[in-house]
């Protein structure tokens, strides 16, 4: 299996954990995986209503940009990061996008 497809494989198995977490309290709102493959953008938003708000929120969205796994947002408290390792994706093929570029060198991951 070529580099690409292998950490498509562990986005999408980490996206679909995930969307199997409803909102609490929140029966109207609805999470939907949403998957690019040709561009290599994959994302998990909720969508619907909360009571009288409407939600349209990105919960997690990846990139792969240059053969790296891009964390672009992550607004769990699961690290993704940890999980992106687990499940075979290199370390240095990891970038957390919603770091400063400046800052990325101090997370252990690529730069």
């Amino acid at each position: 299996m070529d580099k690409i497809k292998k950490y498509q494989q562990a986005i999408l198995s980490i996206l679909q954990e995930y969307a199997q977490i409803n909102p609490v309290n929140m029966k109207e709102v609805e999470n939907q995986i949403i998957i690019d493959n040709q561009n290599h953008h994959y994302q998990l938003m909720r969508v619907g209503w909360d009571k009288e708000e409407f939600v349209h929120d990105s919960v997690m969205h990846f990139d792969i940009k240059d053969e790296k796994v891009w964390i672009q947002c992550n607004w769990t408290e699961i690290d993704v990061a940890e999980e992106l390792l687990e499940k075979g994706v290199d370390r240095q093929d990891i970038v957390l996008g919603f770091i400063p570029v400046e800052e990325r060198k101090h997370t252990g991951y690529a730069a």
